[in-house]
């Protein structure tokens, strides 16, 4: 074996400390990560088991707005496990133990949101008719139980949070007073710095308040912030409030025929992973900066709740 090969580096980590994640792989031995996933890729003694799921992101960079996440880079360093072909039966349960995790990170996250958002209810003025006039939906890599909590920097205060964060929908029945929703807007951006700045939290909510009236608007699908809307309607899940309200809302969705329309998205998002993929596998040399950027990068996820 070449001593300067890029494989050296990867076989010899691998071989010392057994099975690791990309991002593992990676701070052990420095590569680039774009060579580092391609190295690996394409070396016979070496094999990987990806964890979890992909699931449809709407990206206005991307033609059509479709696109799978995790992107292959997020997917490779946090949900792929690499080890040595004799390592298969510890890389099965490296893989298993990182699947665990991301499943607890994920319920973690979600009674997290539940617990201090109900607190947030009770307390503020109005606290009955936002109990039964309002509902909490929850989204995200959370739903999917692809949370993670890798730290990067929260985008308006540049904050380290721990990984994925809590996109929360708020609806309100049409006619809830206005005062009422302004209080409840207020406690829960109060909320949000709390977990956000505690050290024992840094989480980041990330949340909307719309009426029901809002909701129909966005059924249209007419647009890309639309579309954004319907999707989060569409995966989100109940976290608290009126459970009718969730219910009439859900309703809603599926008469717009939105799943059918976003099932053709993930279609053609599918479509373009795969096609990244291959350009990707195919090339000798480093792609240029526009396809890694296209394809293996993609920009970094930015909060888009409508």
């Amino acid at each position: 074996m070449n001593p300067h090969s890029p494989a050296a580096p990867i076989l010899e980590a691998l071989a010392r400390e057994g099975p690791l994640t990309g991002a593992e792989l990676f701070d052990a031995t420095g590569l680039e990560r774009f060579t580092l996933w391609k190295t690996c890729l394409d070396h016979p003694d070496i094999e990987w088991k990806v964890v979890g799921r992909r699931y449809l992101r709407l990206d206005r960079t991307v033609e059509g707005y479709g696109r799978l996440s995790p992107s292959i880079k997020r997917e490779f360093l946090t949900y792929t496990v690499l080890g040595l072909k004799d390592q298969s039966a510890e890389v099965n349960r490296r893989s298993r133990s990182l699947g665990e995790e991301i499943r607890r990170i994920s319920r973690e996250k979600f009674l997290l949101a539940r617990v201090r958002l109900r607190s947030v209810v009770e307390d503020v003025v109005g606290s009955d008719r936002c109990r039964d006039g309002v509902c909490f939906v929850i989204a995200g890599d959370i739903v999917f139980d692809m949370a993670h909590a890798v730290p990067r920097p929260e985008v308006t205060t540049g904050k380290m949070v721990r990984g994925s964060d809590l996109d929360i929908v708020i609806i309100a029945r049409d006619g809830i007073p206005e005062a009422d929703l302004d209080v409840l807007d207020k406690a829960i951006l109060r909320e949000k710095f709390h977990l956000l700045t505690h050290p024992t939290y840094r989480e980041e909510i990330d949340y909307i308040i719309k009426p029901v009236s809002r909701v129909e608007r966005q059924l249209k699908f007419d647009t890309f912030e639309h579309m954004v809307a319907c999707k989060i309607l569409d995966e989100g899940k109940y976290l608290l409030g009126s459970r009718p309200l969730f219910d009439e809302v859900k309703a809603l969705v599926e008469a717009a025929g939105v799943p059918a329309r976003l099932r053709h998205l993930e279609e053609e998002a599918l479509r373009y992973r795969r096609a990244g993929e291959q350009k990707l596998k195919a090339s000798r040399t480093e792609p240029s900066l526009e396809v890694l950027h296209r394809y293996f990068y993609t920009r970094e996820e930015t909060p888009e709740i409508y």
